[in-house]
Order: C-alpha cells, then structure tokens, then sequence
C-alpha cells in the first residue's frame, strides 16, 4: 500500500507544474486584420511557465525581445529569420517584441505575463519608430 502512495505523490507532484503550461501560437503575417506587417494575435495575457510559438506564416520575418522591454530578470530571445522560435515566459511582466526588419513599420506586439495593470515606467523611452509607438500604445490599452 505504501508503494502505490509514493507512486501517486510522485506522479501528481511530476505533473502538478509543468502540466498546466500553455503553448500559444503567434502567426508573423505581411497582411492581417490590423494592417500590414503583423502579429496576430498582437496582444497576448499569459501566465508564467506558458510559451509562445512564433510562426513566420509569410516570408521576411523574424520574432525577437525589444531591448528595455520587458521585466528585469528575464531573458531575451532573437529569432532567425523564416524560422519558428518557441519562447516560455518565466518572468511575470509585460514584453515587447518586434519583427526587426519591420520594425519602423510597426511589426510589433505585446505579451503581458501575469497580472499587469499598467506598463512599467520607461516602457516606451527610447528610440521607438513612430509607428512601432502608435502600435503598442494600443496593445497597452489591454491591460
């Protein structure tokens, strides 16, 4: 009887963390319902220990971390171009990514991790292309 309780406790407790976890998936289009040069969704609310696929559905396209966007402690990522990047998001906080090539054009969107009332001070400083600004101002009205 013993061992039957070790081996449920160590099955529940092996699938209690990492069993809740959520992929979600990120398309990189030319041409979406917001406009050209998009991720859609643009806005995503995750929680901490999900991860999302980024998914270069046209050519020219890449998913990375803006730099100052996002929370300390976490860790960026830079994706290759025309290829797939799987993120998980550990730290609670809001992100920033953009697809560089695109970027002036506003190839940008928002992943809040956790519960954010607001974006952190300092969120928008910085060299922001006018565009990439109009457009996470937005996604930041989701919060």
């Amino acid at each position: 009887m013993l061992r039957t309780s070790s081996l449920t406790l160590a099955l529940g407790l092996a699938l209690s963390g990492a069993g809740y976890a959520e992929t979600f998936e990120v398309r990189m289009l030319n041409k979406g319902a917001e406009g050209t040069m998009v991720f859609e969704p643009s806005f995503l609310q995750i929680a901490a220990g999900d991860s999302v696929l980024f998914v270069p559905t046209d050519k020219g396209h890449n998913a990375e971390t803006v730099k100052g966007m996002m929370p300390e402690g976490a860790e960026s990522f830079i994706g290759k171009m025309n290829k797939e990047i799987e993120a998980t998001f550990d730290v609670e906080g809001v992100y920033g990514v953009m697809c560089k090539p695109h970027y002036a054009m506003g190839m940008v969107m928002t992943i809040e991790v956790g519960d954010a009332d607001t974006a952190p001070d300092g969120f928008l400083e910085g060299r922001v292309p006018k565009k990439a600004k109009e457009r996470f101002e937005a996604q930041l009205g989701n919060l």
